[in-house]
């Protein structure tokens, strides 16, 4: 698939503007569908994205990058929490986030207490030094990584 021929066809048949720059796969793109350029207007996009949630999840993810750039070529609001950005999106049906990958995993660290044995599980580490336990204000330990 032509990727910029393919977007140029979204924004025509969605929008009614025209897309006059280039759209580009980036294999380096991790946790997100795209990404807009203002500085040269160009657009990448999410392969894997793609392959793993077909072309119908990817349409989506194409409609909300358009939203960015025609938004910003008119001089509105093109940030997630602008008004025009959320009333565009919506009014044309795109993806506000990108889906999960498969191997999008959530590490989470894994802690207890020694006294009171309570399990606290947090996206960040703790300072097992500095911080106790909230309950009894024990001592935690650091049990594993999740």
């Amino acid at each position: 698939m032509n990727l910029t021929d393919y977007v140029k066809t979204v924004s025509i048949e969605d929008f009614g503007w025209k897309f006059k720059h280039q759209a580009l796969w980036n294999k380096r793109l991790r946790t997100t569908g795209g990404r807009f350029f203002p500085k040269d207007g160009h657009l990448d996009f999410n392969p894997k994205l793609y392959e793993e949630h077909g072309l119908e999840t990817f349409r989506k993810i194409v409609r909300h990058e358009l939203c960015h750039y025609h938004l910003y070529f008119q001089g509105k609001g093109c940030k997630h929490g602008d008004r025009d950005f959320k009333d565009l999106l919506a009014r044309v049906d795109g993806l506000r986030y990108a889906p999960k990958m498969r191997n999008q995993a959530e590490n989470y660290f894994l802690y207890q207490c020694q006294s009171c044995g309570h399990t606290y599980r947090r996206k960040r580490r703790v300072n097992t030094q500095k911080f106790g336990c909230g309950l009894c204000q024990g001592k935690l330990i650091f049990l594993n990584q999740s």
